[in-house]
């Protein structure tokens, strides 16, 4: 599965840092640290949907994103239960997903009307526990994406980037 994911600064990888003895106890614990713009799908060839999405997101600018707490899913709608997460606002990655959900069919649940953007630090723990992280109070990250990633969920890794504006 290809997705475009926005790379996060290393004050919000810092942040997930300090949180992990926290996230111990919870079935899996993320180690690399991003937030999932839309997922792409499957491709014979990453450069077709490479350039589907550069077409999508001509124009696209920079846009202002900020970490403003910690909260959690208490029912995802795939996998394990409950996922905690850094939560993002940024109406401006918004209306990229928009635009990305126009070009790239979304995902049911996950994507359209259902898109938070967020961070996601641990899933599969108790519902104690991340209730206990969600009342947690942290100091707000700010920062500028001027940056996107192709990414490829088989091998884990970026495939490319694209600089915003686009």
């Amino acid at each position: 599965m290809y997705s475009v994911n926005v790379p996060v600064p290393g004050r919000v990888r810092r942040l997930a840092d300090r949180l992990y003895p926290e996230l111990v106890g919870f079935e899996t614990v993320r180690e690399d640290h991003s937030c999932l713009l839309k997922r792409l799908g499957e491709a014979d060839h990453v450069a077709q949907l490479q350039h589907r999405a550069h077409r999508a997101l001509e124009g696209a600018p920079a846009v202002e994103a900020e970490i403003t707490g910690i909260d959690y899913f208490a029912d995802p709608p795939l996998g394990s239960a409950p996922v905690v997460y850094l939560a993002v606002e940024s109406p401006g990655l918004e209306e990229i997903h928009a635009t990305l959900t126009d070009a790239f069919e979304p995902v049911d649940g996950l994507e359209g009307r259902d898109y938070v953007p967020h961070v996601t630090l641990a899933r599969g723990g108790h519902a104690e526990t991340a209730q206990r992280l969600a009342d947690r109070e942290i100091e707000p990250v700010r920062w500028t994406v001027s940056e996107l990633e192709f990414w490829d969920g088989t091998y884990k890794l970026p495939v490319s980037r694209i600089s915003l504006p686009a």
